[in-house]
């Protein structure tokens, strides 16, 4: 397994192509920003490389101070997917990554549970002498809109989200002082982070784990082309703001807020609406996705949920393996034992 510093050294690598190959988290773009400004203080990000050829996988890492190693994943990261040339290599690139580092727990999340290459993974990894423990992680909520009109989405919401949304967007078209605007390219950009910056400060939200990645994000997206900083404005001044991002016909939107102070007009939802009419009928989305979690709101504006899951691989020769085995028993009990005590 070869050990690689960064995008630019995958690409030198010959291996490129394997960047972007499961949607915009897993582009060059996205790790830039997570190289530069995603990751916690003391800990290495690393590509690493198993295979040759059509058995090439490719897995984006973490490796703490300690020595632990993990996926390469932080509170933004939608989707984790090793890049797989075409599924031969998966079950040796198990093996090499129970023999990576050779640590008591290695942890990979934000899983697609329907992932061809997870079984063969798992089982290398089990002939690697690990033993692999499945969790559930977050929940993902979005909505097919190929094919779709703005009035087509609508019809499939509630009914007093539609009512919502006809009175907001009509109020907020008529107020000659409020304004939407889509920050998109490279030349705006310094511009548009200080709106989204202010705003935030502004906001019911707590306060960033990372406050340097977001204004990273967008300046690396905004020079790819799939920047849509979404701005409602009240005297052109900003009062709430929506990161999204559009990669092969997927719209996600990663961060929303919107200034307390106006809490009355409802300028979140405002800009939602006006942002997913602009996306479906102006630029033909195929999906609209509301990111990671399960918050009640996201299941207003969409309608399907799937799954994402997280693995430990865990060595149980190991003291801090065996530990971790038992937590996980220990945890299992307890959410069984709740499970039966709701009946």
């Amino acid at each position: 397994m070869r050990l690689l510093d960064d995008a630019e050294a995958v690409a030198c690598s010959g291996y490129g192509h394997l960047l972007g190959r499961d949607g915009f988290f897993s582009t060059a773009a996205w790790w830039r920003a997570v190289w530069a400004a995603g990751v916690p203080a003391g800990a290495t990000p690393l590509f690493a490389l198993a295979g040759e050829g059509s058995a090439a996988v490719l897995f984006a890492l973490l490796r703490h101070g300690d020595g632990r190693i993990e996926a390469l994943t932080n509170p933004y990261t939608c989707l984790y997917q090793p890049a797989v040339e075409d599924g031969a290599g998966a079950r040796a690139a198990g093996l090499d990554l129970a023999r990576l580092g050779g640590g008591a727990v290695l942890r990979l999340d934000a899983l697609d549970p329907d992932w061809p290459g997870l079984m063969p993974l798992l089982e290398g990894a089990r002939a690697g002498r690990l033993v692999a423990l499945r969790f559930e992680h977050f929940g993902n909520w979005h909505e097919p809109t190929a094919g779709l009109d703005w009035r087509g989405y609508l019809a499939r919401r509630p009914g007093a989200l539609r009512e919502t949304v006809r009175r907001r967007l009509r109020d907020a078209e008529r107020n000659a002082e409020l304004s939407f605007a889509v920050v998109a390219s490279s030349a705006e950009i310094e511009a548009g982070i200080a709106e989204y910056e202010a705003v935030y400060a502004s906001s019911w939200k707590e306060p960033e784990p990372y406050p340097r990645f977001n204004a990273a994000l967008m300046r690396e997206a905004a020079g790819a082309g799939w920047l849509r900083l979404a701005v409602l404005r009240q005297a052109g001044v900003a009062i709430a703001v929506q990161l999204w991002i559009v990669h092969e016909g997927v719209a996600a939107v990663l961060k929303l807020a919107h200034d307390e102070a106006f809490k009355a007009i409802s300028p979140g939802t405002a800009l939602t609406a006006w942002m997913i009419r602009r996306l479906i009928e102006g630029e033909r989305v195929s999906s609209i996705d509301f990111g990671r979690g399960d918050d009640p709101y996201k299941q207003l504006w969409t309608s399907v949920r799937r799954q994402r899951i997280g693995v430990l691989l865990v060595n149980p020769w190991r003291q801090a393996g065996m530990a971790a085995l038992l937590r996980h028993a220990v945890g299992w009990m307890r959410r069984r034992m709740a499970r039966h005590g709701a009946r």
